[in-house]
C-alpha cells in the first residue's frame, strides 16, 4: 500500500528529524565531530565526504521538499552550482544556459569554462525553440533559472525539461527564488535542482549554504567530484538550517501574499515606472507561471520614474533596508548594477534589460501596510530633496 505523501509544512517541521535518544529533546541534537569511527561502522563518516549524522539528516528534508531521491548540501550556493554543472561536463562539451541568470553563475560560466575546455551557447529564456537550435552532438547540460534574477522572467520548466530528456541532455534549474514552497521542478521533468539555501530556506540573513537534489544516479556523479573540491557544511550551520527550515513553508507563504499585495500597490503607484512580478496579470509570463508555480514568491523588481533618483529613495527608507541578499523574513532592496549583477558589463546589463534605476525588492513578513508607508515616506523625502535642490 502506498504511504500517503506528507504535507509541506509538516516535512519542513518533521522529515530528516534526528532522534536524541539519550535525553528525548524536541529538536535534533548536533553533533559537532569531526573525526568518527571507521571499525564495526556501517558509514564511514567524514564532513568532506557529506555524510556526518546532521548532513545527512538535513539532506532528506531537502529531498523530500523537493520529491528527489536525494540531496546534498554545500558550503554556498555557488558551490553547489559549480559542483553540479562540473559533474557533468568536461573538456570538449557544450551546455546552453538562459541569459537571464544570477550574475555569479554568469561570471562563473564566462570566467572559467574556457579554462576548462568547456563551450557554451546563452539563448532566451522564454522561448524552448531556441534552445532547440542551440544544442549540438556535444551538448550535455542544459541549466535554467526561474522566476529569473532580477527581472523576474518566467521559463517553462516542462518545455524546456522535455527537449532536454528527448536529446538525453541533463536539465538543471536553479530554484532558489521560488523555493520548495512555490515550485518543484522535478515534478515537471528537470533532471538537477539547484538552491542557494541562504536564502529562503536559511530565511534569517544569518546561514550561508547551498543544495542540490536529483536521482540518486545523478548524485552518484556530483557526490565523486564534489568530495574533491571540498565544498562541505560546517554541522552547526546544518543545524541552524535544519532549524529555519521547519518555518519555510510558513515564511515563504506569508511573503507570497505581501509581495502580490504590494505589487498590484506598486503598479498603481504614479512614482513607479514599471513592475516585474510573475503575479500581476499583464507580467509577460503569468500565464506560465500559473501553470507551474503554487505561489508567485516574494521577490520583485521595479523601475522608478526617471525623476526619482534610485540611490537617494533606497537611503531614505527607514523599515526596508538596503541589503546585499535576499529572502530574510525582513524586507530588503538593493539595486542589481551595482551589487548582483556588477560583474556583468554595462553592455550584457544593457541586454537583459537591467537599468541603472532598477531596484530588486525582497518582501519580507512585516505588516504590508507598514512596508507601503514607508515607501511612501521615502517617496515624499526624495522628492522634496528634488525642489530643495531645483530651488537654490
Amino acid at each position: 500500500m502506498k504511504t500517503k505523501k506528507k504535507g509541506l509544512n509538516t516535512i519542513c517541521t518533521h522529515v530528516g528529524e534526528l532522534e536524541d535518544s539519550l535525553f528525548k529533546g524536541a529538536v535534533s541534537p548536533l553533533y559537532m565531530s569531526t573525526s568518527y569511527a571507521f571499525e564495526d561502522v556501517d558509514i564511514k563518516r567524514y564532513p568532506r565526504y557529506f555524510n556526518t549524522p546532521n548532513q545527512m539528516a538535513l539532506s532528506q528534508k531537502i529531498a523530500a521538499l523537493e520529491h528527489a531521491e536525494e540531496a546534498m548540501i554545500f558550503g554556498s550556493g555557488m558551490a553547489a552550482i559549480s559542483t553540479a554543472l562540473l559533474a557533468f561536463l568536461q573538456v570538449g562539451d557544450h551546455v546552453v544556459l538562459q541569459r537571464m541568470l544570477y550574475g555569479g553563475t554568469y561570471h562563473l560560466i564566462t570566467e572559467q569554462f574556457e579554462k576548462f575546455g568547456i563551450e557554451y551557447t546563452f539563448i532566451d529564456g522564454s522561448d524552448p525553440g531556441s534552445f532547440k537550435k542551440a544544442i549540438r552532438p556535444t551538448t550535455r547540460v542544459v541549466y535554467i533559472e526561474t522566476p529569473s534574477n532580477p527581472l523576474l522572467t518566467i521559463t517553462d520548466i516542462k518545455a524546456f525539461a522535455d527537449i532536454a530528456r528527448e536529446n538525453n541532455i541533463v536539465s538543471m534549474i536553479d530554484n532558489t527564488f521560488a523555493s520548495p514552497v512555490n515550485q518543484n521542478p522535478i515534478d515537471l521533468g528537470i533532471d538537477v535542482v539547484i538552491h542557494s539555501a541562504t536564502k529562503y530556506m536559511g530565511g534569517h540573513s544569518d546561514i550561508l549554504a547551498g543544495a542540490v537534489a536529483c536521482s540518486a544516479s545523478h548524485m552518484e556523479r556530483i557526490f565523486n567530484l564534489a568530495k574533491n573540491l571540498g565544498g562541505s557544511l560546517s554541522d552547526y550551520t546544518v543545524w541552524l538550517l535544519e532549524r529555519s527550515i521547519k518555518t519555510m513553508g510558513i515564511r515563504v507563504k506569508a511573503q507570497n501574499e505581501n509581495a502580490q499585495k504590494l505589487a498590484e500597490w506598486l503598479n498603481r503607484h504614479p512614482d513607479i515606472r514599471k513592475v516585474y512580478y510573475p503575479g500581476l496579470e499583464h507580467h509577460p509570463d503569468h500565464e506560465i507561471a500559473k501553470k507551474q508555480m503554487h505561489g508567485f514568491g516574494g521577490m520583485m523588481s521595479f523601475e522608478l520614474q526617471e525623476q526619482i533618483d534610485a540611490s537617494l529613495f533606497q537611503k531614505s527608507l527607514k523599515l526596508i533596508k538596503s541589503s546585499m541578499s535576499l529572502a530574510g523574513v525582513e524586507s530588503t532592496v538593493l539595486s542589481p548594477t551595482q551589487t548582483s549583477h556588477a560583474l556583468l558589463s554595462p553592455e550584457e546589463r544593457e541586454k537583459q534589460g537591467i537599468r541603472d534605476g532598477l531596484i530588486r525588492f525582497s518582501v519580507g513578513i512585516e505588516e504590508v501596510q507598514d512596508l507601503m508607508d514607508d515607501i511612501e515616506q521615502a517617496m515624499r523625502a526624495v522628492r522634496k530633496k528634488g525642489v530643495t535642490a531645483h530651488s537654490h
